[in-house]
């Protein structure tokens, strides 16, 4: 029998980790499930060796049969910084403090109903439906999704346009048989100021304003402000076909757009778009031969490591690994950004290319337990201001306790 990705309406509403969340709590009607990951490692990286988290989380899944083939569910989940942030910091009063980050920040929260026929409907902080076509790439422990087009506007969560984990939105999902789907609308009323630091010789993405962005406000808060742009709702869809046990199809968009009026009465109008394709072999988590790989066109989607928004780029990622019946799993994985001519002719300062290569070990202990050894490689081509402290190779050790 051929297997999908999003086997049931249910089951791709409530999205889980690779490992199977405990349920903690059953009666008649209700369900309680917890689920997440404590992740330690070491990674050593421009010149520095740090105790770093790895995106620890914890989350509670919920659902309830409401009878006649219906449920309801909800789900809570919460980034986790177990290890401790704490840092110097010398105040305005000439004093010396010591101040942390917040132990726990908002992932995911929704909630939602579902039918076996007629699908399910949820509301809420979720993963985006354009994460259905790329997530397949997005399991390398250590640097990964920086070329899907899902982790927007300099490596966030993707909240902004719906990609990542969106705010504010709605979906619906469905599956026929070997093939499921996905509709999104992202429900919200984003403003910010464009302002005039023509001084600084940054110019604006959009080119009827010729002045500074840095992913939604300036970098000179003295400055004047020239326009008010909105950037509002957003819509996407996606669609999963498992044409065999072994293969699965997936292909996707996301689109929103960029409004506004300058002082001058000019209008600003840019669309956000993103769209691609993705392909799997196998499942990470089973044994044997996995691969996948997806790609991605967009335009006004996402930020350089500046924070200006590109014009247009390319994307790709692909990662593979071997799984052995001891549980041993070697691992590769290539991932690629590249702004296009628009990008380069706009800002004439170069090119940027993010390029590198994770290759690595994953030793799976037990179904809740893994040890690994992943190192970077990177190839990236930018110009000098470009850089970023990230872009670079890099070595990670350690160790994931599943939940």
């Amino acid at each position: 029998m051929k297997k999908t990705l999003v086997a049931s309406a249910l089951t791709a509403a409530i999205f889980v980790p690779s490992v199977s969340a405990i349920e903690i709590y059953k009666d008649d009607k209700n369900a309680v499930e917890i689920g997440g990951w404590m992740d330690a490692r070491i990674i050593n990286t421009q010149g520095a060796t740090e105790v770093v988290n790895g995106s620890s989380r914890i989350n509670f899944g919920f659902t309830r049969d409401m009878g006649s083939d219906w449920k309801t569910f909800a789900k809570l989940e919460w980034g986790v910084n177990p290890f401790g942030n704490s840092e110097i910091v010398y105040s305005s009063e000439s004093n010396f403090e010591s101040q942390s980050s917040d132990f726990l920040n908002n992932r995911l929260g929704y909630a939602g109903l579902a039918h076996d026929k007629y699908g399910s409907l949820s509301i809420g902080k979720q993963w985006g439906v354009w994460y259905d076509v790329v997530y397949n790439t997005n399991l390398v422990n250590t640097w990964d999704g920086n070329a899907s087009g899902t982790y927007t506007y300099n490596k966030a969560d993707g909240a902004v346009n719906g990609t990542g984990r969106g705010d504010n939105t709605v979906q619906y999902r469905n599956a026929f048989g070997d093939v499921s789907f996905g509709l999104q609308v992202q429900l919200k009323q984003d403003s910010f100021d464009l302002t005039d630091n023509s001084e600084d010789g940054n110019p604006s993405p959009f080119p009827t304003a010729a002045k500074n962005f840095m992913t939604g406000s300036s970098t000179a808060s003295t400055s004047e402000t020239i326009a008010t742009v909105e950037y509002n709702n957003t819509v996407g869809g996606s669609i999963t076909y498992a044409a065999t046990d072994m293969l699965t199809l997936t292909a996707g968009f996301n689109l929103g757009k960029f409004d506004g009026t300058m002082v001058s009465g000019e209008g600003i109008s840019e669309t956000d778009y993103i769209y691609g394709a993705g392909l799997t072999w196998g499942g990470f988590e089973e044994p044997g031969f996995y691969a996948a790989v997806n790609i991605n066109k967009n335009e006004f989607h996402d930020t350089d490591n500046m924070g200006r928004l590109m014009h247009d780029a390319v994307g790709l990622e692909s990662l593979f690994s071997y799984k052995f019946e001891n549980g041993l799993k070697p691992i590769f994985a290539y991932n690629y950004l590249k702004a296009g001519d628009a990008y380069e002719a706009f800002y004439n300062d170069g090119e940027f290319k993010r390029q590198f290569i994770v290759a690595g070990l994953h030793f799976v202990w037990d179904d809740s337990t893994m040890l690994y050894l992943e190192a970077r490689k990177d190839m990236s081509e930018f110009n000098a201001g470009n850089q970023t402290p990230d872009e670079d190779d890099g070595v990670a050790i350690g160790i994931r306790y599943y939940m």
